[in-house]
């Protein structure tokens, strides 16, 4: 069997960062909240790119686009993925709650839903909140979430890397939209 060629630039069909902003509007941010790693938000805007993301918000202690470490993972999404900063999490969540937005928590909690159970709607806007590599979403942030999902696991460790995390969960996000014809 032959191997395939890889396709080329042209083929590929990508868009200009400048014409980013103007075609994803499938409906969801991303809200980071302290996230540590300049290369997982750096890993996340790259993977956000290739999944339309609409936006990132950058929470408290997470770096912020001008971070070289966050660039040399991001390979240029920050250019393209539109951002903005804020030092407060629940700023962002109150003014995206304000904006019909419904805020989703990728957390282990008592009450989340198996990623593989949720169903995204077709027409809603989603915020999804990643938390601290650590600590995972804060207290505090989770009570002002609409909803927490979680990634099933059947390892030792509790937890997946925030950005692989943000990956499956963003890819799961597209094939619902992508079966509905909303992207």
């Amino acid at each position: 069997m032959e191997l395939s060629v890889k396709k080329t630039m042209s083929e590929l069909n990508r868009i200009l960062n400048e014409q980013y902003a103007e075609v994803h509007t499938n409906g969801l941010v991303l809200i980071l909240d302290n996230v540590r790693s300049a290369f997982n938000v750096g890993s996340i805007f790259r993977t956000g790119d290739g999944f339309g993301v609409s936006h990132v918000y950058l929470c408290g202690i997470t770096c912020q686009t001008g971070n070289r470490e966050l660039q040399k993972t991001a390979l240029g999404a920050e250019i393209s993925v539109p951002s903005t900063y804020s030092e407060s999490t629940l700023e962002v969540i109150d003014r995206l709650k304000q904006e019909s937005f419904i805020i989703l928590a990728l957390e282990q909690t008592k009450d989340s839903h198996s990623l593989g159970n949720y169903t995204f709607t077709s027409q809603g806007k989603y915020a999804l909140v990643l938390g601290n590599e650590v600590e995972g979403v804060s207290d505090e942030v989770l009570k002002t979430c609409d909803d927490c999902i979680e990634i099933p696991q059947i390892g030792s460790k509790h937890s997946l890397n925030v950005a692989n995390a943000a990956s499956i969960v963003l890819w799961e996000f597209y094939k619902s939209r992508e079966n509905a014809n909303t992207i």
